[in-house]
């Protein structure tokens, strides 16, 4: 409903209290484990004997093709991290964390700053914007475009496709799957372009396909399939993950009014600590990963005192997990300056968010600056006319219409 979309949380500490471990028959048919609590989460998204790979799963006819991103299958995209067990994912993973290191987002803050400037600049004047598609939206995707090293002038094809998927409630029946296919096929396609044209030594900041295809080709053994659901992949979880974050934390600021304003006045003295802590504590009251992606049990299991078969799906509901009193302190209250913030929203073990750093900087740097260059940011709308996005993973609003003092 469209009430449990906007505040599913009452109906989250009603599960941890009584049933924090719960077989339900989801929109989709498929029936799954949900998981509540705080210990239990953690416990299940390190436990080995849940596989990421689908083809565990004990699935019954009517539910085929509904427990991954819509169209992967068909496109040949299904080889990528969120499907895989070791040793596969643990080879995959070793490839391309170079690309998430410290030291290389660090070397592309400025880019990332560049990129927030510019899609402020182009609505700075008006007075009005609305922060989901004029903002948050482009943001991630031309920062993951460039990283992946996607030419500038093929990155608005990009963002259509994008667009799709985050509209899979609303667009076109079969859109996403359309999309997924495009990108798919553009994708091979810079890959074999990037191949016929590869230096034979790596430019400092190589993008990271080229990365991807050079391992490959020294005996890493990355097929193309691979990498192209490699870099499918990292679209796709870099990207509807960054807009919710920033959209969620922005509407989060602007709802706590003296949260905002402490948030203001350490920017205004140049401080970092509380922004830092700040994009923290908004990942965990209200993140952009609703429940984390799906998990089949691959032998007998017990989960919270229930039995798990094995094949059944089991899905960790991250947004309860992070709001569990018995391991946050008044966990609905919103506390930029929280310490010991160990939140699972970017997951845990060894599927823990290898964009977690590259995250961390957009949602720094996003709201950072939105709060500085337009300090007298409102909402234009009552929050009770927001819609968020229907889907079962993720949590976003679909727009963010707001005013501000215009700025020439």
């Amino acid at each position: 409903t469209w009430e449990f979309a906007t505040d599913p949380y009452p109906a989250y500490a009603w599960l941890r209290e009584h049933a924090p471990v719960h077989r339900t028959r989801l929109p989709s048919g498929v029936e799954a484990w949900l998981v509540t609590r705080y210990v239990d989460a953690k416990q299940t998204l390190a436990d080995n004997r849940l596989s990421k790979n689908p083809a565990h799963h004990d699935e019954p006819a009517h539910a085929k093709g509904k427990t991954g991103i819509p169209g992967e299958r068909k496109a040949e995209l299904m080889t990528h991290l969120l499907n895989i067990d070791p040793p596969d994912h643990t080879r995959l993973r070793r490839l391309v964390s170079k690309a998430f290191t410290p030291r290389r987002v660090a070397e592309f803050a400025p880019r990332v700053q560049e990129l927030t400037d510019q899609l402020i600049d182009r609505f700075a004047a008006e007075g009005t914007a609305d922060l989901i598609h004029e903002f948050a939206f482009p943001l991630p995707i031309y920062a993951i475009c460039d990283l992946l090293g996607v030419p500038r002038e093929d990155q608005d094809d990009f963002r259509d496709w994008a667009g799709m998927m985050i509209r899979h409630q609303g667009g076109p029946r079969g859109g996403v799957a359309r999309s997924v296919k495009k990108m798919r096929g553009y994708l091979a396609e810079l890959i074999h372009r990037k191949r016929e044209a590869l230096p034979d030594t790596p430019a400092p900041g190589e993008d990271l396909i080229s990365g991807l295809i050079r391992a490959s080709d020294h005996g890493e053994h990355l097929t193309e399939n691979e990498a192209a659901a490699m870099a499918f992949i990292l679209l796709f979880a870099g990207f509807e993950t960054t807009v919710n974050l920033i959209g969620n934390g922005t509407y989060a600021l602007l709802t706590h009014p003296e949260q905002r304003a402490r948030l203001q006045t350490s920017l205004a003295a140049e401080e970092t600590a509380l922004l830092e802590t700040g994009v923290e504590e908004l990942l965990r009251y209200d993140g952009p990963v609703e429940l984390a992606t799906w998990r089949f049990a691959t032998e007998p299991l017990t989960l919270g005192g229930q039995h798990i078969a094995p094949g059944d799906p089991v899905l960790v509901v991250l947004a309860a997990a992070d709001r569990d009193p018995e391991r946050f302190a008044d966990p609905d209250v919103l506390d930029l300056s929280r310490r010991d913030n160990q939140h699972l929203g970017y997951g845990h073990g060894i599927h823990y968010c290898l964009g977690a750093p590259l995250a961390r900087l957009e949602g720094q740097t996003a709201l950072g600056t939105l709060l500085t260059r337009l300090p007298d940011l409102r909402l234009a709308v009552d929050p009770g006319e927001l819609r968020w996005r229907g889907g079962l993973i993720m949590r976003g609003l679909r727009t963010l219409p707001v005013e501000f003092t215009p700025v020439g």
